[in-house]
């Protein structure tokens, strides 16, 4: 398939877009986290690892590959100042338009977790 076609039927569904723009650990909780400000590497880090179940690591390598995919997608923008080395990561126009679509996710999962029986939570 060409260049030109993966195009193409990548546009010709827009859910198989958003779930390809979307894909990945941490993603959704990364732009959620950068919703209130630039934000640092240690930073967001921090904030992926409050109420995490479960083990309390995220690899090093799994957090920058899905801050690149992010910087690549236009969601979100890295900025490095240099000496002394510092970078931030902040959300570009389109990263902010995105945010009121996770914030409506975050209210339906709200919802779920509330009407949820406890047989229900633990099947899953």
């Amino acid at each position: 398939m060409t260049p030109m076609a993966r195009a193409r039927s990548a546009h010709a569904c827009p859910v198989a877009a958003f779930q390809k723009l979307i894909s990945g650990k941490y993603k959704l909780r990364i732009v959620w986290d950068l919703k209130d400000g630039p934000r640092r590497y240690g930073e967001i880090r921090s904030g992926l690892l409050r109420g995490l179940d479960g083990s309390a690591e995220i690899a090093p390598r799994v957090l920058s590959r899905e801050l690149k995919a992010l910087t690549e997608s236009g969601l979100i923008d890295r900025r490095d100042y240099g000496v002394p080395p510092k970078v931030e990561y902040r959300l570009t126009r389109k990263g902010k338009s995105f945010v009121p679509v996770i914030a409506a996710i975050r209210d339906w999962g709200s919802r779920y977790l509330a009407e949820a029986g406890p047989a229900e939570m633990a099947a899953e």
